[in-house]
């Protein structure tokens, strides 16, 4: 596909959108969430960037990158309402908060809060900075569904006011703003302020967040840091995350991952953030065309008709068809009330519960669901296992209709019932 006019209407959303991506016509995509999904006109775009990059890679890296960059991170500064200053853009949101956490200077006595629910490469960061010199503890929050997110930030608050306190300890939360496994959304607008009450760093784990929040807001939710991927729901190509640094804390991150050749030691320093950009305009040689996809793809997302159209159109989608899912299947879905949900859906699936997580039966269902023996059709959505049952995760997207769920639960009968004879003891 070549460039889109975008003076022509879109189609509606559903099946129709299809023809905008580049998917296999037996391949059932419920599973955006994890890797995103590029659009045939955001990858047209990239590939005349790529042309453009190899024309003349030394114009296009000497003189023209640092513009383009910067016009990037100026769009994705006003979609998020905050400061340019304030955002560079790094690989994925797991580069960006480990160059975060990295860059704390931790001492025994410090402490580091995660949540049962964190991203399991967030959990083994904080092990990692655990098993350190200084070795700062690890203070879990553990989070069950069912639940809401008024006894989420209650609980919150508790277990951070009983996290003992000394002088000069340092005490840093990662919060997902939307968990991964469960694909909920958590109250991290609440959270980030109980963190500033209590004396408490915020690191935000927003990888899901932008292009599937409808609203983002950080100037008014003032985290002390948050990334999110640009590659998941907001349509740019992987990989590719914003990294949002508020102004009083860039002298923490002192230094870009890897370091760039612009960066200043503190006793130089004009002051904490100098350089702090800059740093991330250059710090190696890397494909630019993902963090420069994001224009095209902010772009393509006008065109579709704007983040409340989407965000609307994937919410009821999700609602619609975990509900229809659930039925199909005979359970139910997790978030009954619907606070917890945006574009993901949870639905228990029929695996009995006492076959328990293992590598082996997650290898299991992807062989079974993406490459089949016995049927054409592939399908994609996140098993897992949560609260002694499991569980499907299925992303809704613009593409997405009922049928998408209905397929779903005829493959997911099927595989459930081979891995329950397989595995069962």
């Amino acid at each position: 596909m070549t460039q889109l006019d975008y003076s022509l209407p879109p189609p509606p959303f559903g099946h129709e959108m299809l023809k905008y991506f580049a998917f296999d016509p037996n391949y059932v995509n419920l599973n955006h969430g994890s890797y995103g999904s590029l659009p045939l006109p955001v990858l047209a775009a990239c590939n005349e960037l790529t042309m453009r990059v190899e024309s003349n890679p030394d114009l296009f890296v000497r003189i023209h990158q640092t513009a383009l960059i910067t016009e990037c991170r100026e769009l994705i500064a006003k979609f998020l309402h905050t400061k340019t200053n304030e955002v560079v853009l790094v690989r994925n949101t797991s580069h960006g908060i480990n160059t975060i956490m990295r860059s704390f200077d931790w001492n025994a006595g410090d402490v580091i809060v995660t949540c049962n629910t964190t991203y399991d490469a967030m959990s083994a960061l904080a092990r990692f900075l655990g098993d350190g010199p200084a070795h700062p503890a690890i203070s879990q929050l553990v989070i069950q569904w069912p639940t809401s997110h008024a006894d989420i930030i209650a609980r919150y608050q508790a277990h951070l006011r009983a996290i003992p306190r000394h002088s000069g300890q340092k005490i840093v939360a990662i919060i997902d703003s939307v968990t991964s496994v469960p694909g909920a959304l958590m109250p991290w607008q609440a959270l980030v302020k109980l963190c500033k009450d209590e004396g408490v760093y915020s690191v935000i784990d927003g990888a899901h967040s932008i292009g599937q929040e409808p609203d983002i807001n950080l100037g008014d939710a003032d985290p002390d840091f948050w990334v999110s991927n640009c590659h998941k729901w907001l349509f740019a190509k992987r990989g590719c995350a914003v990294m949002f640094v508020a102004e009083r804390n860039q002298g923490i991150v002192r230094s870009s991952f890897p370091t760039s050749k612009v960066y200043i030691s503190p006793p130089a320093r004009s002051y904490p953030g100098e350089s702090f950009v800059e740093q991330y305009n250059w710090n190696g040689t890397i494909d630019f065309v993902p963090p420069l996809s994001i224009k095209p793809a902010l772009e393509f997302r006008q065109w579709l008709g704007g983040e409340a159209k989407i965000s609307k159109y994937c919410r009821d989608m999700a609602l619609q068809g975990g509900a229809h899912l659930a039925a199909l299947l005979g359970t139910r879905v997790m978030d009954q009330s619907g606070e917890f949900t945006l574009n993901m859906a949870n639905v228990q699936i029929p695996l009995p519960p006492t076959i328990q997580p293992s590598a082996a039966i997650g290898d299991a269902f992807n062989q079974k669901m993406l490459l089949p023996t016995s049927r054409k059709t592939r399908v994609s959505a996140g098993v897992y296992y949560h609260n002694a049952a499991w569980w499907v995760r299925c992303s809704a997207q613009i593409w997405t209709q009922l049928e998408d769920f209905e397929v779903l639960a005829s493959v997911l009968k099927e595989v459930c019932l081979e891995i329950t004879h397989e595995f069962q003891a």
